[in-house]
């Protein structure tokens, strides 16, 4: 632990505050990106979290229906506001970044993040430093004078960043940003929660992406989404009456087994998300 601790620019010394770092790892010829997390409980024994982020690589992403990826490229010309929600590690920087880099052949693509998991070289990438008064508001204001065509804000969590996020949909950009939520539906919730009115949504909103991701029968993961566009987008948005989750979820988990991509029991594990 102390090692790690060192090698991520981490206090050695100290065991019961929080503390953050970030070191790279060198796996044979494969560089990793590691994300460390320390805290000290109330009898000063120390635990200490690694996350492994690996480079973005196309032989690494899979979809257990690829006609959804499909349908979410199409939402790229819209423009406006897509967000992703899901639990930690079910890979929404990932799903991100693969549909943004698409997009930086032609477009800047600029991203605001605490702290940047993926080193894109494509992409112009900021990194929050609260000690230096660089908070996601402060870099989405310096973000919006570079004009980017496509924003990735890696999590709304608080109603200045979401106004700020709505601003930059409502100027016309593409906004890519995560927010959590238990389902699709209960991201407009967030919003809402957050201070954003229905009234902007209903202007900015182009997409909600609910993913997870499944173990299946070859033992390799694969992205399941649960997605909301078009009318039934602005319908939740002005009613606000969805719960849980939608019924195409319920039939790609069903088609899932039918066809042998996941066991039952896997099924029955994320059949409610």
């Amino acid at each position: 632990m102390a090692y790690l601790k060192y090698r991520a620019d981490m206090a050695v010394s100290e065991h019961r505050r929080p503390q953050l770092g970030a070191m790279n790892w060198h796996c044979g010829p494969e560089k990793i990106n590691l994300r460390l997390s320390s805290v000290g409980d109330y009898q000063g024994r120390e635990s200490l979290v690694v996350r492994f982020i690996y480079q973005l690589t196309d032989d690494r992403y899979h979809l257990l229906f690829p006609q959804q990826w499909q349908e979410l490229k199409a939402l790229l010309h819209r423009r406006g506001l897509i967000l992703f929600a899901g639990p930690m590690g079910s890979g929404k920087t990932t799903t991100m970044y693969h549909l943004a880099r698409e997009l930086a052949s032609k477009q800047i693509v600029m991203t605001i993040e605490d702290p940047v998991e993926i080193n894109e070289p494509q992409f112009v990438q900021l990194q929050i430093n609260e000690l230096a008064g660089m908070d996601y508001q402060q870099l989405l204001r310096l973000g919006l004078r570079h004009r980017p065509d496509v924003f990735i804000i890696g999590e709304i969590r608080d109603p200045q960043t979401a106004m700020m996020t709505v601003q930059a949909a409502l100027s016309g950009h593409l906004v890519l940003g995560t927010v959590h939520a238990r389902d699709a539906f209960g991201v407009i919730a967030r919003l809402i929660q957050l201070g954003v009115s229905p009234y902007y949504l209903e202007q900015v909103m182009t997409g909600v992406c609910y993913q997870r991701l499944l173990m299946r029968t070859d033992g390799t993961p694969a992205v399941l989404f649960d997605q909301l566009s078009g009318t039934a987008l602005i319908s939740e948005v002005q009613k606000q009456q969805g719960r849980g989750m939608t019924d195409a979820w319920t039939q790609y988990i069903e088609q899932a087994v039918a066809l042998e991509q996941i066991t039952p029991e896997e099924a029955a594990r994320y059949q409610n998300g």
